[in-house]
């Protein structure tokens, strides 16, 4: 077997009266005819971005409504996720491919991986391209295997891509964030388009008593007597920090006590982000009103809901991008967002809610000192963000699309009889 991330227990029932009804209950409807189906969620880090964030929360919640299911991570040496991290990188169309020794590194890995895989599952998910090789190189072992791609493979690397493409004919369905990331020539036909969603009741997205959020960044050398702008993301070239702290430094030109944060997350998986975190402090050294915070260095879930709390504006000026949770994030806490017209972060933010989009530094300077002008405005577009994210961007919606998706897989290939053993019950409505 391979690394297992142990979870707690959650109860789907507490979603009730934060989430539509709607979605409640045929959340609970489909769960009843999949009660009992064994699932394997499968991806290379168990923290520092997105599609952890997902999984921690979505996995005690499967379980919770009765479908077995487990969350592991594939093993890999530091060798390995430089080579994975430049595959991310090319498949969202970074012009640098792969070398030969390279692809072998690749292999490999996902070989040793791959042994270690049991077979004792109905359905098997495997998020992005890290783990994508092992149905094909470790054989299907009689499950029903989903690729879930959350990146923007729109465009990519046309190297790359032909890397990886023949490793996904093993696929039974793939799933993407929006249809325009679907890269050409693709060879699953079964294809789902799913935006992800965020967890209110994670301890990031928890309603945070002021006064306890004023003295979290109060302790860390925030001074909230100042204003503050916060950019909150993983530590990544797409993600444009640089441009951020340009933009920054535009708007200080009119406020100059502005404050800015960047607080970032460094993970196993991304050997790249210290190189960036490295960029960071050395663009920033010397100036006290620009702070810098990771998630090694004290600064957890607390602090970055403190963060998105507090601040007057959230900033993700993204250039290429999946979905970026931390736009739904900060807009569930009301606060109103400048963002780049990136990937999913349209689908939330429409015209005239959550904040406004931009497609360069200078627009997004004139956006951040347009909303620290406008306070007014600023709050009424971040009210009618945090009720768009309630409607269609909850962990709810999230399992229902799973489901569905499960649901119609299981049409095609019925779950055997063991599949659907004892489980746990769902947790009653309240």
């Amino acid at each position: 077997m391979l690394d297992l991330v142990d979870l707690g227990k959650r109860s789907f029932s507490a979603y009730r009266g934060i989430a539509p009804d709607e979605q409640i209950d045929e959340v609970l409807h489909l769960a009843k005819r999949l009660r009992g189906a064994r699932c394997l969620h499968l991806n290379a880090t168990p923290y520092g971005g997105g599609v952890s964030e997902l999984l921690r929360s979505g996995v005690p919640l499967l379980n919770d409504l009765g479908l077995v299911t487990e969350w592991q991570i594939i093993r890999g040496d530091q060798s390995f996720f430089q080579v994975t991290k430049r595959l991310h990188n090319a498949l969202q169309g970074d012009p640098v491919g792969l070398s030969e020794s390279e692809k072998a590194t690749y292999l490999a890995h996902s070989q040793l991986n791959a042994s270690h895989l049991s077979t004792d599952y109905d359905f098997i998910t495997v998020h992005d391209p890290q783990p994508a090789a092992l149905p094909m190189l470790g054989g299907r072992k009689g499950a029903q295997w989903i690729w879930r791609c959350h990146i923007d493979t729109a465009r990519p690397n046309p190297e790359a891509w032909e890397f990886l493409r023949p490793f996904l004919y093993s696929y039974d369905a793939a799933v993407f964030t929006l249809p325009e990331f679907i890269p050409p020539n693709f060879p699953i036909s079964n294809v789902f388009i799913h935006s992800p969603a965020i967890d209110p009741l994670s301890p990031k997205n928890l309603p945070l008593p002021e006064n306890v959020a004023r003295q979290v960044l109060e302790w860390i050398g925030v001074r909230l007597s100042r204003p503050l702008v916060t950019q909150i993301s993983r530590f990544d070239p797409w993600k444009d920090p640089m441009g951020v702290i340009a933009a920054y430094r535009r708007v200080r030109a009119h406020i100059p006590d502005l404050q800015l944060a960047m607080v970032g997350s460094l993970a196993m998986d991304d050997p790249e982000g210290w190189d960036i975190y490295r960029q960071i402090r050395d663009a920033t050294t010397g100036d006290n009103l620009i702070h810098v915070f990771t998630n090694l260095v004290g600064v957890g879930n607390i602090e970055v809901n403190a963060f998105q709390s507090l601040s007057n504006v959230v900033i993700q000026k993204s250039i290429r991008e999946g979905f970026g949770l931390v736009v739904s994030e900060a807009l569930w806490k009301g606060t109103p967002v400048v963002a780049g017209r990136a990937g999913g972060i349209p689908l939330q933010m429409p015209e005239g809610t959550g904040g406004i989009l931009v497609d360069s530094i200078e627009e997004c300077a004139e956006a951040v000192l347009r909303l620290l002008r406008h306070p007014q405005e600023a709050h009424c577009l971040g009210q009618q963000g945090r009720e768009h994210v309630r409607r269609h961007f909850l962990v709810p919606r999230l399992l229902l699309d799973y489901l569905k998706l499960l649901d119609s897989l299981t049409h095609e290939k019925p779950l055997a009889p063991r599949g659907l053993a004892l489980s746990p019950q769902p947790s009653p409505s309240p």
